[in-house]
């Protein structure tokens, strides 16, 4: 099957088949279009013997993917549509499919890559960062929670660092990609397209291919870059180990550290609903089995973001309006309790249910 989108450019060059999300005024936001393309390419290519490997890149020079087209999003959630239902549904079963797609999956993870993009490129076999990646997961700030796996990634994520990312969605750089197990090599950006070329001049297949590019990839790396949240990682861990989100915020207020103390700020400008439930998305998804059942959690997660005000809210204030002053409801974190934070973890109906940690 084949899929025809214009915001996605397939092209097969020797035994690489390349994916270019091609949107590079939107920084690449996927489409729901751009999810069916690049998943009927991977059903063509999976049972191609010429296809040795899948590239992943994104036109421009801005980032690989800025995540989900968070304004279709809002008019959706507005108009109680079911598009959104729909592009989440195919957009997590492509985020499990790449994670175990029976070939190399090189991700090229290149400038910008939030939310969306994390999801189509940080679960690859072969992850890279280059000296402008920005990876974050900024969801609590505009009235949702991290998806698309984010939480079965950051759950494993050394330490709490990951909690923080998640809370915060601060940006984090190379260096922490790499600490925090979202990348797998450094490529400083102007050897990125010897890596290209190299691939393309590829003709074996198979674990040649693999032992090929193993040695491709560790030939062009460059030494990792220092992780930009290490001189904090004491007071990460500290103050995000356990408790509550009140009690966390507490903490780092009081930890007499001034970039803890600025986090528990923006902590406060996060919708107080999602940042309780991120908190918690975070903490079940690391005592799950997968990211099957990872993806199966933030699917209910997510659709009852849908359902609730703050998503909608949240968007305006950040994208719509851009006013940067939502009104999130409950306004604060001691009025969000554990029913309705329980509540986002219910069991959907049985046709709604995703249902991809069944088979795992």
């Amino acid at each position: 099957m084949t899929t025809t989108c214009s915001d996605v450019r397939l092209t097969r060059t020797g035994r690489i088949g390349h994916i270019e999300l091609d949107r590079p005024r939107a920084i690449n936001a996927l489409t729901h279009d751009m999810v069916r393309a690049i998943a009927a390419a991977l059903d063509d290519w999976e049972h191609d013997d010429g296809i040795g490997a899948v590239l992943l890149t994104g036109a421009g020079e801005r980032g690989l993917c800025a995540g989900g087209d968070i304004r279709a999003i809002h008019d959706d959630a507005r108009a109680g549509g079911t598009a959104t239902r729909d592009f989440w549904r195919d957009e997590y079963r492509l985020n499990a499919r790449i994670a175990r797609y029976p070939r190399p999956f090189v991700a090229v993870m290149d400038g910008l890559v939030m939310g969306g993009g994390v999801g189509v490129s940080a679960h690859a076999s072969h992850r890279i960062v280059t000296e402008r990646t920005q990876i974050a997961m900024p969801e609590t700030g505009i009235g949702f929670v991290p998806d698309v796996g984010g939480t079965w990634l950051l759950g494993r994520a050394s330490g709490e660092l990951g909690t923080h990312a998640a809370l915060t969605g601060c940006r984090l750089g190379p260096g922490d990609a790499l600490a925090m197990g979202l990348a797998d090599w450094y490529l400083p950006t102007d050897t990125v397209p010897a890596l290209l070329a190299a691939l393309g001049d590829v003709r074996v297949t198979g674990t040649a291919f693999d032992e090929h590019l193993g040695h491709l990839l560790q030939h062009l790396a460059a030494p990792e870059p220092e992780a930009g949240l290490g001189a904090s990682r004491w007071w990460i861990d500290r103050c995000y180990a356990d408790g509550t989100a009140e009690q966390i915020v507490a903490r780092l207020s009081a930890s007499g550290v001034p970039d803890a103390e600025d986090t528990a700020k923006t902590i406060g400008q996060r919708s107080p609903s999602c940042v309780k439930v991120a908190l918690e998305s975070v903490r079940r998804a690391r005592r799950l089995p997968s990211l099957e059942h990872a993806l199966d959690q933030e699917f209910r997660v997510s659709l009852r973001c849908l359902t609730e005000p703050d998503m909608v809210e949240g968007i305006r204030a950040q994208v719509v309006d851009k006013d940067r002053n939502p009104r999130w409801n409950p306004p604060v974190l001691e009025q969000v309790d554990d029913t309705l934070v329980d509540g986002f973890f219910a069991p959907l109906t049985d046709t709604d249910e995703l249902g991809l940690g069944e088979d795992r």
